[in-house]
């Protein structure tokens, strides 16, 4: 008998519940938070912030500070030194690697058993139930799943702790049967030398029935390019006949698409945007025809947002989820059952519906440019790579940009750095094109390049193949879940990237 048989009604069950989340958002919401102040009422946290027991959102909201990485490090350190019972009950023994701060070349996130079971795991179940629910025919579970994972190492050399991606604690962790389902084999999926592991990943995978592959978009190309040149056929439809589904997230998926499109010709393969955080698991893609995705609210996160038009003021206003409008790009706030107190997690976010729900990831809090008040996001120059893309048939693989302050003319302008996968004909033109969709995509772009007065137009660099990978390698971040900053208000990055490129 098929496992999915097996396994499907279970699935489809809990795919039925996550309809109540368009109609009872607030009240499950609530419920979320009162669990996590009731299990937080004995850790040293709690007690300062006088969780004694039952409060009304409001009250719990005046007497808990909003929280920075570097507000929570000091309690964070304690924790990984082996303290327990500080921002979460018990000893936390993962801590999830995560990008750096200002001050820092890493953040570690705490990830409890809590957080592992009721967030992660679930978010990563729930993808599978709502793929399942799309798609009725399928035969998802009856192969094995590609999952692409990070390393791990010691923890301060304290017993039976460990730093890492994400992904490689959540493959050390990961139920015994659900692993059975998975490739590679955990040796192979833990090393930390990405070179390495991607040949003995496409080795190993390529014998396999993949029938549904999981990772972010840029590194898990990386992979299948290998399996399709050691396999020596025409499409990976020919390696994997019945794979189905790609479930994405990490970065946008707009540069990869038509990559992924010749890679997997297959009428029948589906592509399913998720929102998996070292923070937490956040969001879904229920509806491949609405690239929103749907807001998780059952799981350990209660969440909170701050309008990015305040985002700079010394006490921004902060609202609860059931405050939020249609429209708007909000900064996002959460709170864990891994002991993340109103927390600011650096991403930004527009929501397209509230009944349910459904949301879209614009940036980053710190992934912008603004040097001549143009406040230019990540979701601006996604939009409008895509429109240059579409009218000039180039394919971007990677990119950057920053700001030029004032060159040798005097003039301003914006400098992208452009990896293609497939070249413009005439690069003038896609910058041309370019330039005018982020005009009509961003009034405030608009307005300052008005007769070049402010802001003269953007200027295109071409980047030699592998550039950005090997900036990445020369930071010590080839694979697991790394990215390339898109947009920068400095040119630290751009400038490196510049010099390799040379």
């Amino acid at each position: 008998m098929s496992i999915t048989s097996i396994i499907r009604p279970f699935l489809l069950r809990r795919a039925r519940r996550m309809d109540a989340f368009a109609t009872k958002a607030k009240e499950i919401q609530l419920g979320v938070l009162k669990r996590l102040i009731s299990k937080a009422g004995r850790t040293e946290w709690g007690r300062k912030h006088g969780y004694s027991g039952p409060m009304a959102y409001e009250a719990w909201a005046s007497q808990t500070p909003v929280n920075t990485y570097e507000d929570l490090k000091g309690d964070i350190d304690r924790m990984r030194h082996g303290e327990p019972d500080i921002l979460w009950p018990g000893n936390i023994r993962w801590y999830a690697k995560s990008s750096g701060t200002t001050n820092d070349k890493s953040k570690f996130i705490p990830v409890s058993p809590d957080g592992l079971k009721d967030t992660h795991y679930a978010g990563g179940t729930d993808s599978v139930a709502a793929y399942l629910r799309l798609h009725p025919e399928s035969r998802i579970l009856d192969g094995r799943t590609l999952i692409l994972g990070g390393s791990h190492a010691p923890n301060y050399n304290l017993r039976n702790s460990l730093v890492g991606d994400l992904s490689a604690i959540l493959i050390e962790n990961i139920n015994p049967l659900v692993n059975m389902l998975r490739v590679p084999e955990k040796r192979v999926a833990l090393l930390s030398d990405f070179e390495q592991k991607r040949e003995l990943i496409a080795q190993d995978a390529m014998k396999r029935d993949v029938r549904s592959i999981s990772g972010v978009p840029s590194w898990m190309l990386s992979v299948l390019s290998r399996v399709l040149e050691l396999s020596g056929k025409k499409n990976l439809s020919e390696v994997w006949p019945n794979m189905e589904v790609f479930w994405h997230g990490g970065v946008a998926f707009t540069p990869y698409r038509e990559q992924y499109h010749h890679l997997i010709p297959s009428a029948g393969m589906h592509y399913m945007e998720t929102y998996n955080a070292s923070e937490g698991f956040f969001g879904i893609q229920t509806d491949p025809s609405d690239p929103a995705m749907l807001l998780m609210l059952d799981y350990g996160v209660f969440y909170e947002f701050i309008p990015m038009d305040e985002i700079e003021r010394e006490k921004p206003t902060v609202l609860p989820l059931w405050e939020v409008e249609a429209g708007r790009n909000y900064a996002m706030v959460i709170t864990t059952s891994s002991g993340l107190w109103r927390y600011e997690i650096g991403d930004t976010v527009r929501f397209t519906s509230t009944a349910p729900y459904k949301f879209v990831i614009t940036g980053r809090t710190k992934f912008f440019i603004n040097a001549f008040g143009e406040e230019l996001i990540v979701d601006n120059a996604e939009q409008g790579l895509k429109e240059a893309c579409r009218q000039t048939g180039a394919e971007v693989l990677e990119y950057t940009a920053a700001p030029v302050f004032m060159d040798e003319h005097g003039q301003c302008r914006h400098q992208w750095l452009i990896e293609f996968a497939h070249m413009p004909e005439d690069t003038e033109q896609f910058a041309l094109i370019l330039d005018q969709a982020l005009q009509e995509i961003n009034s405030d772009y608009e307005a300052k390049r008005f007769k070049d007065i402010t802001l003269q137009r953007l200027q295109i660099i071409t980047a030699r193949k592998g550039l950005f990978n090997d900036w990445l390698k020369s930071k010590g971040k080839l694979g697991g879940q790394h990215k390339v900053p898109r947009l920068s208000n400095q040119r630290t990055f751009i400038e490196e990237m510049l010099q390799l490129n040379a």
